[in-house]
């Protein structure tokens, strides 16, 4: 294993499209639910425990071997948003763009044969991880890290908020990205031997119904 390959997986700029959505953040500043640093750092702890273990635990899952189009599925019953479904199917087809042309692997090739319109990003992310030679642990850290970081940067752009704050939200939330990280891989392993149903099936409904407005806008910013 090359621990080193998790930061290259974890770059802001790595190739993956991450930079084009902004993890519900538009819509939240639209609303007026997030206008600042403090807002921005409750909006980003609300996402972390809910849509940001969840997708953490299924990358963990796919980092460990677990059947991807099994975990692609549970994917679809724990995202009800349309919107959603369309973005994280997207992400997941350009984060296999990357992934392939970095860490060559059978198993990617064959995953992007069974989904050529892209499988969910946290599916993709995880198999992408076991190409690396990383474990459920990495691919948990990266997923849950990325539930966060793209809204933190997103508002940097949308309210002009100083970066300096953004990256201090991300700081303060630290702690609690270790417990979430860990909390998935756990529940990967119990994948392994009861299935899909043992992955965490944490709801945001505000999350939900903001990306399906979203989508409807006429001038975004942001593609989620």
């Amino acid at each position: 294993m090359s621990r080193a390959a998790l930061l290259v997986l974890a770059d802001g700029r790595f190739p993956a499209g991450g930079h084009a959505h902004s993890g519900g953040a538009e819509a939240a500043v639209k609303a007026g639910r997030i206008s600042g640093a403090t807002s921005l750092e409750d909006f980003c702890r609300g996402r972390l425990n809910t849509a940001g273990l969840v997708s953490a635990a299924l990358a963990a899952a796919a980092a460990l071997g677990v059947d991807p189009a099994l975990l692609d599925s549970a994917a679809d019953a724990r995202t009800p948003s349309p919107a959603l479904r369309v973005a994280g199917r997207r992400l997941g087809r350009q984060l296999m763009r990357a992934a392939r042309a970095t860490w060559p692997s059978a198993e990617l090739d064959a995953l992007a044969r069974a989904f050529p319109k892209g499988a969910h990003q946290p599916v993709v992310l995880g198999l992408t991880a076991r190409a690396a030679g990383l474990g459920p642990e990495d691919a948990a850290y990266c997923s849950a890290y990325e539930s966060v970081s793209g809204p933190a940067t997103a508002t940097v752009r949308l309210l002009s908020l100083d970066p300096f704050d953004a990256t201090g939200v991300l700081a303060r939330l630290a702690p609690e990205l270790d417990v979430v990280a860990r909390a998935a891989a756990d529940a990967a392993r119990h994948v392994v031997d009861g299935g899909v149903d043992a992955l965490p099936s944490a709801s945001a409904p505000l999350l939900e119904i903001s990306a399906q407005a979203h989508a409807a806008w006429a001038v975004r910013l942001f593609a989620s």
